[in-house]
């Protein structure tokens, strides 16, 4: 084979092998994806969430959308899902570009943000109203969510997992009450350690 039938036959292998290097990475993102609300799974969020951690600003905060079976037993599944693709899109949209937001299964989502200039109080009892507003086309398909959150600092030597178990009983604490937002606790958990309910898990 002369010197121009290399370089073809070489610059084919390349392009081959970019091209499925390409797909890889684009098939790796894609599973890292929520296929019904596009938020990170909770691979693709623990990644980022460990990494907004480094940060003592960060803000750890946990979600449940309320009596989500009701809505599917009443409306239907595809109304529930429009519900959580709309709880989805709104934590997504409330944690800024600098945050990240995943969903951890059915109807609980997890979320880290950078809380720079220290209202993440206000901030998030402003998200804990614009959820409440029912689903884009579906006046009649509404409900709460209930939002559990913790800092970074209030609990420096803990992980994310502790963090999140730490907002999760701060999120079951918020569905008793009237705001349907709380901040953790400063002092001990008071749940078990895989969480308020059996077989919860926080992040690993």
């Amino acid at each position: 084979m002369n010197t121009l039938g290399l370089a073809i036959v070489s610059a084919m292998v390349g392009l081959s092998w970019g091209v499925h290097t390409v797909w890889m990475v684009r098939r790796l993102y894609n599973a890292r994806r929520d296929p019904l609300t596009g938020l990170w799974t909770r691979d693709g969020f623990t990644r980022r969430a460990r990494h907004l951690l480094r940060d003592g600003r960060a803000v750890v905060v946990l979600a449940d959308v309320d009596r989500f079976k009701q809505v599917n037993d009443t409306h239907g599944h595809a109304a529930g899902d429009a519900l959580l693709a709309a709880t989805a899109a709104r934590l997504a949209h409330g944690m800024g570009r600098s945050g990240v937001a995943g969903r951890l299964g059915g109807d609980e989502f997890a979320a880290v943000f950078i809380d720079r200039d220290g209202t993440a109080s206000e901030r998030l009892a402003t998200l804990a109203r614009i959820l409440t507003r029912p689903a884009d086309g579906l006046p009649e398909v509404h409900t709460t969510v209930s939002l559990g959150w913790v800092r970074r600092t209030d609990h420096p030597d803990e992980d994310l997992s502790g963090l999140l178990r730490r907002a999760d009983e701060a999120m079951y604490t918020a569905k008793r009450g009237p705001s349907r937002v709380r901040r953790a606790r400063l002092g001990r958990l008071l749940a078990s350690v895989a969480g308020r309910r059996p077989g919860r898990r926080g992040a690993a």
